[in-house]
C-alpha cells in the first residue's frame, strides 16, 4: 500500500511566521522601552528599594484617599461626629453654664444671648471658632477667647474697646474708640469732659487727630473740640470757645498748632478777648475780636511766639 504524503498547509506556516515577527517586534519595543526607564530612573537619586517604598506609600495613599472619598459620600464622617457628640452629652460633657469675663462698660446681656445659643448642646459639638466670630461682631468687643472648661462649662473672656471721643452726628452723639469704631450712642450729658468730633469723614482720621495735639501737650487738656473740615484741615475749639483754624498738612498743622502754643504761652491768648485765630496761611496768624469789623493781623505776635 503506497504511503500517502501530506501537503503542508501554505497559509498555515505564513500565519506561524508572522505571529511570531509580531512577537518578537513586542519584545524588541519592551526592550527598548525598559532600557529608556531604566536609564531614566538611573538618573535620579534612589535606590531600588527605595524606590519600592515610594510606589508602596503611593498606591496605599491613593486607597485610603479613595476610601476618604467614598466615605464622606457616605455620610460616614458626620454619622460618627454625630454619635460622639451624643455619646458625651450622655456622659455629662455637654453646655450647661456659661461663665462671661472681662465686660466692664458693655451690656454683657448681650455675650450671653449669643453664648446660651450653646446651651444643653454637648461639647464636642460647640464650635468656639464660630462663637468668636459672632462676638467680634458686637461693637465694643475687640477680641474675644472662647475656651471649653469640661464637663460642662463655656468660658468666654471679652477684651473692650476703649472709648476715647464722642462723634458728633447731625441727629446723635456717638461714643468711639482710638480707631474711630463706634461703640454706643450717648447722651449730650454723659458727653461732658470728652472730646468732640465732627465733619464728614472725621471717625476716619481720629488716630492722625491724635498725633496733632500730641505735637503741643500743654494745650491737649484745653482742647474741647476738633472739626474736620472739607476732608483736608482741621479747626480746634478750645474750652473758651475759642477757634484755631489749622493748615492743611499734617506737618504744618502741628508746625501751626506748636507755634500757637509758644504764642499763648507768652502773651495768655486763650481766654482772651480774640473769638478766633486763623494759622491757614504760615507764618501770619489773624485774629478776630467781637465787636470789630477787621481782622488784626499778629505778625509780630507770630515771631515772638516762634522764638
Amino acid at each position: 500500500m503506497a504511503n500517502r504524503i501530506r501537503r503542508s498547509d501554505g497559509k498555515g506556516v505564513r500565519r506561524a511566521a508572522k505571529s511570531q515577527g509580531r512577537a518578537a517586534g513586542a519584545r524588541r519595543a519592551k526592550a527598548r522601552t525598559s532600557g529608556v526607564l531604566d536609564r531614566a530612573m538611573g538618573l535620579l537619586p534612589f535606590t531600588e528599594e527605595q524606590w519600592t517604598r515610594i510606589w508602596l506609600a503611593v498606591i496605599i495613599g491613593a486607597g485610603v484617599a479613595l476610601a476618604f472619598v467614598i466615605a464622606n459620600l457616605a455620610g460616614v464622617p458626620a454619622m460618627a461626629e454625630a454619635e460622639v457628640a451624643r455619646m458625651a452629652s450622655d456622659a455629662g460633657f455637654e453646655v450647661r453654664r456659661v461663665r462671661v469675663t472681662g465686660t466692664n462698660r458693655m451690656d454683657e446681656r448681650e455675650v450671653y444671648a449669643r453664648a446660651l445659643a450653646q446651651r444643653d448642646r454637648a461639647m464636642p459639638a460647640v464650635d468656639v471658632e464660630a462663637l468668636r466670630a459672632e462676638l467680634l461682631e458686637l461693637p465694643w468687643v475687640a477680641d474675644a477667647r472662647v475656651s471649653k472648661q469640661l464637663p460642662d462649662t463655656l468660658a468666654i473672656d471679652i477684651v473692650e474697646r476703649e472709648p476715647h471721643a464722642v462723634l458728633v452726628r447731625p441727629d446723635r452723639l456717638v461714643l468711639i474708640d482710638r480707631g474711630g469704631h463706634e461703640l454706643a450712642p450717648l447722651a449730650p450729658e454723659d458727653a461732658a469732659g470728652r472730646l468732640r468730633i465732627s465733619g464728614p469723614g472725621a471717625a476716619r482720621q481720629v488716630a492722625a487727630l491724635d498725633r496733632l495735639l500730641a505735637a503741643a501737650p500743654a494745650l491737649l487738656p484745653r482742647v474741647e473740640a476738633a472739626e474736620w473740615i472739607g476732608n483736608r484741615r482741621w479747626n480746634v475749639t478750645f474750652e473758651s470757645g475759642q477757634v484755631l483754624a489749622l493748615p492743611e498738612g499734617e506737618t504744618a498743622a502741628a508746625s501751626a498748632l506748636v507755634t500757637f502754643a509758644r504764642m499763648d504761652g507768652q502773651n495768655r491768648l486763650i481766654g482772651g478777648q480774640v473769638a478766633s485765630f486763623d494759622m491757614r496761611n504760615p507764618p501770619r496768624v489773624y485774629m478776630r475780636v467781637p465787636g470789630r469789623s477787621e481782622r488784626i493781623e499778629a505778625r509780630d505776635l507770630a515771631a515772638s511766639g516762634a522764638e
